[in-house]
């Protein structure tokens, strides 16, 4: 019998997942010394599903692992410290979460973060190409729209490239779909299930509350008021630490979520969906959020949009033109990256 501590996030539980379930993952964390990355990597610790942490950062990363390793779970944690200990950290891994990159502060668009983040991803996933290419690789840096096109590009670059491998976590948006959903309507928040599709910053974020489980329903205003804080829901955070940092706890949470939701899928679960940012064909976007089949080699069917109401068709309509100048700005980084 597993204790309380030792099982998974209640994501993962409420959806199925099996806490007596056994596996094998070796998962590492790139950024795990930062704000997302220490939260994160002590849910990972927490799961039966890992068997191996590898942690990297560029400080800290002894001090976290040493901290983490005293947990009383079977993941084995070792930290590595530097671009120089990065391919030992790469070795073997199943799974790549990348939560790495400055967090945004008040005032700051993700725009903002592009120049830094960019970089950081970039030199991230060449490491993650070249020393674990057959890894499923999950990107929480923002800005995710440009992020995820910069990490198909490098992977192009080296000639690794798979689609069905890299995922653009967006989970957060669900995540904070289903509790302000659960809060307004006064349901459980466990029992609660908005898709959230598009992409993850501002209006490109497009929940789509009337494909809601269970149905909701909500006067016009109500509804605007409610997409307008999902969409906004990362700057609320950011404004009420009034400079101290952005959203990591419930953003560890969520990148968790994911990584769980994942690993079932490629432990052999059926019918794990969730929705992520990733190469499509849904839409005139080459990159877009949708519900998402996950499987033994990741994605294994988009689930696509669905019926949806002419308002929802307007934001998707309204999201495109910033949505594809993220993409194309993600891109053009790479290409001209010396």
């Amino acid at each position: 019998m597993l204790s309380a501590l030792s099982r998974p996030v209640g994501a993962a539980l409420r959806r199925g997942f099996s806490t007596s379930a056994q596996s094998h993952a070796k998962v590492a964390v790139l950024g795990a010394s930062g704000g997302i990355g220490q939260p994160l990597s002590l849910l990972l610790k927490n799961s039966p599903l890992v068997s191996r942490l590898t942690l990297y950062d560029i400080a800290h990363t002894p001090g976290v692992a040493a901290d983490l390793s005293h947990i009383e779970t079977r993941a084995t944690v070792k930290g590595f410290l530097g671009p120089e200990q990065l391919p030992d950290c790469l070795k073997g891994c199943d799974v790549v979460v990348i939560p790495a990159g400055v967090p945004r502060k008040p005032g700051m668009t993700r725009d903002d973060l592009f120049n830094t983040n960019a970089t950081i991803v970039a030199t991230l996933t060449a490491a993650c190409a070249q020393h674990c290419p057959e890894a499923m690789v999950c990107i929480i840096a923002n800005p995710v729209n440009s992020t995820i096109p910069i990490t198909a590009e490098v992977y192009k670059k080296h000639g690794v490239y798979n689609p069905n491998k890299i995922f653009g976590v967006t989970t957060l948006d669900v995540v904070r779909a289903n509790a302000f959903v659960a809060e307004l309507k006064g349901l459980d928040p466990a029992r609660v299930n908005v898709p959230v599709i598009g992409g993850h910053a501002g209006k490109t974020i497009i929940p789509l509350i009337s494909q809601c489980t269970p149905k909701v329903d909500l006067p016009e205003d109500q509804l605007a008021t409610l997409i307008g804080r999902i969409q906004e829901a990362g700057t609320e955070v950011v404004k009420a630490k009034a400079g101290a940092g952005s959203a990591t706890l419930s953003m560890a949470y969520a990148g968790a979520r994911f990584v769980f939701s994942l690993v079932d899928a490629m432990n052999g679960k059926e019918g794990v969906v969730e929705c992520s940012f990733v190469k499509s064909q849904e839409t005139d976007c080459p990159y877009f959020s949708t519900p998402l089949l996950l499987g033994r080699k990741g994605l294994e069917k988009n689930l696509g949009i669905g019926k949806i109401t002419p308002f929802e068709e307007k934001m998707i309509a309204s999201a495109a033109a910033e949505l594809n100048a993220s993409i194309k700005k993600g891109e053009e980084f790479v290409k001209n990256m010396k």
